[in-house]
């Protein structure tokens, strides 16, 4: 079955990590290659590979709409080397336009630059994205949706459920379920005082609550005892970044040695970012880098040696920069950076997670084989990048699981950047906010 953009913005499409960008726009490009994101970098995270494991044609298929999508010539999948199974799962079934790279087991090998390069030997310039290489990104969950294009819209997430759980696991669950119920499936938490992280360890966020539900780009829930070092390091404000950094930073430029995005030749130079917390302003040269920082946290929980924040300092001033729309045009770029540094200064997964805290933790999340059918969701209208959905139910309204209950808005006569959404459930329409949905069974 032949599908176009428009049919996977209507099944509710988005990257299933991340910020959720529309996918209907990212294929709408022409590209010579796209590479499937297998390579799950975050630490205990195992969904993608379980969706390999288990639904490996199906993951195919649907890498196969987003190369004829794009017109491309081939796809690259990157997996880590290490999973020997999961890439015997997809070898088995890849087409001859398709083929397996085999990646090492760094981190952070699944951001979309270092997987380009890892993968098809591009490198991205700073500023730029895949496309201008003449690659495209998808993820293993997005390609799965694809698959379903034309029979099934987006109701349902994977999300893997780890650390200090009875059974770490990854579960299918429909879309506004809470994470309380995630946490249930999994046997609930094993330590007293448990703290929450959601998505994964390094990018990931403290919960607001275990009452906030499931999204589209929901891919992790971890379950850290109160004093871990990465509930306490996401537990700091910009007044501790600042302090503890004008205090203690001696310059010693382990940040920027080991940064993903300066050993692909960018401008971005974090021990010069922490620099200008005591002698610099945000359009001088030591902050305009920042930029371009993916934000990865390397630098702040395994590289810098003293504990400080060179990441939050990045952030801060990133978001100063694009206020100021003070955007640096034309950066130095440094391409040969990568073939002479980047071989050697890779940070191994296992030495991260002994770093970070997280070896002593079960690193596997098999997906459990269970339907799990809630008696109510919460579905927010704003799950991707974009404008908020707009309802096409009423209080009250019966609905059907798969059924378009909010669609892209249309402003200035043009359709606004989104992806629909749909209820993943049989129920009734029992609230309507600016921002959710809450279907409850009848």
């Amino acid at each position: 079955m032949t599908i176009t953009q428009e049919d996977v913005a209507r099944a509710g499409v988005v990257g299933a990590g991340g910020a959720g960008f529309p996918t209907h726009v990212k294929l709408s490009s022409k590209a010579d290659v796209v590479i499937l994101n297998a390579a799950e970098c975050e630490p205990l995270l195992h969904k993608d590979k379980e969706l390999i494991r288990n639904y490996a044609s199906q993951v195919v298929a649907g890498l196969s709409r987003a190369v004829e999508l794009v017109e491309a010539k081939e796809a690259v999948v990157g997996v880590k080397e290490k999973y020997r199974d999961v890439i015997a799962a997809l070898e088995a079934v890849l087409p001859s336009n398709m083929r397996v790279k085999p990646l090492p087991d760094v981190y952070p090998s699944g951001d979309e630059f270092v997987l380009v390069f890892l993968t098809i030997g591009r490198i991205i310039a700073p500023g730029a994205i895949p496309i201008s290489v003449g690659a495209v990104v998808i993820n293993v969950e997005t390609a799965f949706n694809l698959a379903n294009v034309g029979t099934t819209p987006v109701v349902d997430k994977f999300v893997s459920v780890a650390g200090a759980v009875a059974n770490p696991c990854t579960i299918r669950v429909p879309l506004g379920v809470t994470l309380r119920e995630c946490l249930e499936l999994a046997g609930n938490a094993t330590i007293p005082n448990p703290q929450y992280v959601v998505g994964g360890a390094m990018m990931g966020r403290l919960a607001v609550s275990l009452d906030e539900p499931v999204t589209k780009t929901t891919g992790g829930l971890i379950v850290l005892p109160e004093d871990h070092f990465i509930v306490q390091r996401k537990q700091w404000d910009w007044n501790k970044t600042l302090r503890v950094g004008r205090a203690a930073c001696d310059q010693c430029s382990r940040c920027t040695e080991l940064c993903p995005r300066y050993l692909l030749g960018h401008p971005i130079e974090p021990h010069r970012a922490m620099r200008s917390l005591g002698f610099s302003a945000s359009r001088e040269a030591n902050v305009a880098g920042t930029q371009f920082c993916s934000e990865c946290n390397l630098c702040s929980y395994c590289s810098c040696p003293e504990g400080l924040d060179p990441r939050g300092v990045n952030h801060q001033n990133k978001v100063r920069i694009i206020a100021e729309k003070n955007r640096w045009v034309n950066p130095p770029f440094h391409p040969e950076r990568a073939e002479l540094l980047a071989s050697f200064r890779k940070t191994p997964t296992t030495r991260l997670m002994q770093r970070i805290g997280l070896n002593g933790f079960v690193n596997h999340g098999a997906l459990l084989n269970r339907d799990y059918n809630p008696t109510k969701v919460t579905l927010l209208l704003r799950q991707h990048i974009g404008a908020p959905c707009a309802p096409l139910v009423q209080v009250g309204d019966a609905v059907t699981r798969g059924q378009a209950i909010a669609i892209r808005p249309i402003k200035d006569g043009k359709t606004a950047l989104g992806a629909d959404l749909h209820a993943s459930i049989d129920g009734v329409v029992q609230e309507i906010t600016e921002d959710r949905i809450v279907v409850s069974r009848s």
